[in-house]
């Protein structure tokens, strides 16, 4: 079975911009969607809608692709499925291993979607020597001591980092150094990586604040329409070095 180490993905050779790139996923999952209910064919504006983008975005995505619907009749829901699959580089066998198995980290190797995606999670590892041997997700925890033997063994080249912020730029040399080209970065600090090497950062915590900051605007914005004084936290302010700015919560 081809593995992650010796096959690459062609979207950078074939010049497709990275903002396609980050659509591409949207549409195979609302594909995904439609192929199981069994829908043969659909159209660009039925699709843009499932993966919430406009239908002259997705028109303009889908001919990097060389994919052209047909007038009248739309997509074909399984060539795309294969298509935007081969082109993402998921017809073939991603090992992936979890770095730091707290809560995050046994959640995330008990996810099911991975293997239905073409990732297999090779190898669970964790620092904590109480840990190894331990089972989660039906896999034993390995210690950090093997984790150079464990990449070059599976061919791994995707890391995920699930560890305390303050461990994770060393796992992340570490990953590097022994051949791992790929991170996705749960871990809440920004890693430093050679040239060469994709990082992908996850952080929840900055998700639920930009929702916070819409949140406060909306309530603001309510208020007003409504004639009344705002809530006290769209109103708060504190001392910056410009005068009063908005008060924000600690990164």
């Amino acid at each position: 079975m081809a593995t992650g180490r010796t096959h690459r993905p062609a979207t950078r050779s074939r010049g497709i911009p990275e903002a396609t790139v980050a659509r591409l996923p949207l549409y195979l999952r609302a594909l995904t969607a439609l192929s199981e209910r069994s829908v043969p064919t659909v159209s660009s504006e039925e699709l843009a809608a499932a993966a919430g983008v406009n239908s002259a975005k997705l028109r303009k995505d889908f001919s990097y692709l060389g994919s052209y619907g047909t007038r009248g009749v739309g997509y074909d829901v399984e060539y795309l499925v294969y298509q935007i699959s081969r082109e993402l580089g998921l017809t073939q066998d991603w090992p992936v291993v979890i770095v730091g198995i707290g809560n995050l980290g046994a959640a995330l190797a008990n996810y099911g979607g991975f293997a239905s995606r073409g990732f297999r999670v090779a190898a669970l590892i964790d620092a904590d020597p109480a840990m190894a041997g331990m089972p989660v997700a039906g896999m034993p925890v390995q210690h950090t001591d093997e984790l150079e033997k464990i990449i070059s063994d599976n061919g791994v080249s995707i890391g995920v980092i699930s560890t305390p912020a303050g461990a994770a730029q060393q796992v992340c040399e570490r990953l590097v150094a022994a051949g791992v080209t790929s991170i996705l970065n749960f871990a809440p600090t920004v890693l430093s990586v050679p040239e060469g090497v994709d990082v992908r950062k996850v952080d929840l915590s900055i998700e639920l604040q930009i929702l916070a900051f819409h949140e406060q605007r909306k309530a603001g914005e309510e208020a007003a329409a409504d004639g009344i004084e705002p809530p006290a936290a769209a109103k708060q302010q504190r001392k910056g070095p410009d005068g009063d700015v908005p008060a924000v919560m600690p990164a």
